[in-house]
């Protein structure tokens, strides 16, 4: 079932990439909890480690779309290694000054949020230049989907050992080097060397002058503030569990986790009919029927469950986005497009865990489960609401820009109405 998956992994340069990408971005899947740890261990607050977290995350979601667009303009090594390179030194600083002076170290982590590199929505615009065929592509979106699940529940286990083995300052410091060597792999590539975006009409809205693109990022928008809230409503059922709560939050996680690894694995291992903008309204509504039966509060066991198969939706979603993202971006922005679509959904995420704390204080844990409902719901409503602009993708039937031969050609994916994602 999963032979769809390996002809990807077998294809030149494509194992490389996709764990180039996946070290690489390490830093950016664990540089909150190493915030905050590091921050404990310099005697600062909780709340100073909270704010100098969030001051990473905004800086981050500033930073992938400004540099996702010079990616587009000036190719993937003249950006991609720089910046790793920039926000590793960023974060050095902030390791080897601590907190004092406080001014530098909200500078170092803004700046280490700022330049760290768009290799996700790199790694995604490389994919037509190393696969063949289009219905391939479209596996290493859901395999690229399912590879982000693992990597942010590795990430935070590896924070773990190395604060456990040596220190937090030591886990910063090692975590964004390792992050510079993935990039440096990546950028290094003969399909990263060679890639060059298609030409594109001069714009200062870029991707976003796209209707199809805003409606995508407004519908993934309200599913990261499903995600951000369900982590939220997840620790106040813990605590209502009694002294083994936070194994019970723990599950919980891995949980959906675990949900989004099958069902992302599932959706990638088959072919699927019709368009890919009616697909996403039938994923998106099952995600949020699966939010549902979470409101019920059952015991720990059952809840796992049910966490598990209210995630299951999580990565197909995702990864069906993606291929929406590719049709709807203007010509020339495919990273940029990309790094919107990663920008939008965390702070997404961010305004779901602010909107549950309120709702689980006024109105209870019930009501904190609900949020993430409403939030799916919300989301299909964006694409009901605005089927008319889906239904009309820009790039169809783009033509490749190398020989059919060269596997390191720079091609963009033709699809068309009836291709499968």
């Amino acid at each position: 079932m999963f032979s769809r998956y390996l002809e990807i992994l077998k294809a030149r340069h494509a194992a490389r990439l996709l764990t180039g990408t996946l070290v690489g971005r390490l830093p950016n899947a664990t540089s909150a909890i190493a915030i905050v740890l590091f921050v404990r261990a310099e005697g600062g607050s909780y709340s100073l480690a909270g704010v100098l977290a969030a001051v990473y995350g905004v800086a981050n979601a500033v930073g992938q779309p400004v540099l996702g667009r010079l990616v587009d303009l000036h190719g993937q090594p003249r950006v991609q290694l720089p910046a790793a390179v920039l926000a590793a030194a960023s974060m050095a600083v902030f390791a080897v000054t601590g907190l004092d002076p406080l001014p530098v170290a909200y500078l170092a982590t803004a700046g280490a949020g700022l330049f760290t590199p768009p290799l996700e929505g790199g790694l995604r615009a490389l994919w037509p230049s190393v696969l063949r065929r289009d219905d391939q592509i479209h596996t290493a979106y859901a395999m690229d989907a399912v590879a982000q699940e693992v990597m942010f529940t590795v990430g935070p286990l590896l924070v773990s050992l190395f604060v456990a083995l040596w220190s937090p300052m030591a886990a910063l410091l090692a975590l964004n080097a390792i992050g510079v060597l993935g990039a440096l792999s990546v950028v290094l590539s003969p399909p990263s060397r060679a890639w060059r975006s298609a030409p594109r009409e001069a714009h200062w809205l870029g991707a976003l002058r796209s209707g199809g693109l805003l409606v995508l990022l407004g519908a993934l928008f309200f599913v990261g503030i499903a995600l951000g809230s369900i982590t939220v409503a997840a620790a106040a059922y813990a605590d209502r569990t009694g002294p083994d709560g936070d194994a019970v939050y723990a599950v919980l996680l891995a949980a959906l986790g675990f949900g989004a690894l099958v069902g992302g694995g599932l959706y990638g291992a088959r072919e699927w009919a019709g368009a890919p903008e009616r697909r996403l309204k039938g994923l998106v509504a099952a995600l949020a029927l699966g939010y549902l039966p979470l409101i019920a509060m059952p015991a720990p066991a059952p809840m796992t469950l049910l966490a598990a198969l209210a995630g299951v939706f999580l990565a197909p979603t995702i990864a069906c986005a993606f291929v929406l993202v590719d049709r709807h971006a203007p010509r020339g922005t495919v990273t940029e497009a990309f790094s919107w679509l990663v920008t939008t959904f965390t702070v997404g995420s961010s305004v779901g865990t602010g909107i549950a704390g309120p709702v689980l204080e006024s109105l209870g844990t019930r009501a904190g489960f609900a949020v993430p409902a409403v939030a799916g719901t919300v989301s299909l409503a964006v694409l009901l609401a605005s089927r008319g602009v889906l239904a009309r993708p820009r790039n169809l039937g783009r033509v490749a820009a190398g020989s059919e031969n060269d596997p390191n050609r720079t091609v963009e994916p033709r699809f068309s109405s009836g291709d499968r994602a």
